[in-house]
């Protein structure tokens, strides 16, 4: 099952547009994301990064800046905060 994902990761790689600009909330995208936890840990490991991404990807994020450390974070729909090593550079500007 590993190899049917990987495949389709690789087949919608092949099928996106190239044209189309990135839209996705995290640094690294979400089918780079999936693909590398299907390759290292396995199908079910590759499952719950897929529906983790699909879950927190593209809306219901908030960004803000702690006061303290002046480093940007984002709180995720399900209320998971990463800090801005994680979050796409066209969000930090």
């Amino acid at each position: 099952m590993k190899i049917v994902l990987i495949k389709f990761i690789k087949l919608y790689w092949f099928l996106k547009s190239k044209n189309k600009s990135a839209s996705c909330i995290f640094r690294k995208s979400c089918s780079h994301y999936v693909y590398e936890k299907t390759y290292n840990e396995g199908f079910y490991s590759g499952l719950k990064a897929l529906k983790f991404r699909i879950n927190n990807c593209k809306h219901g994020f908030e960004l803000f800046t702690n006061p303290v450390d002046k480093r940007k974070y984002m709180i995720l729909p399900n209320k998971d905060v990463i800090d801005e090593k994680e979050i796409a550079e066209r969000l930090l500007k």
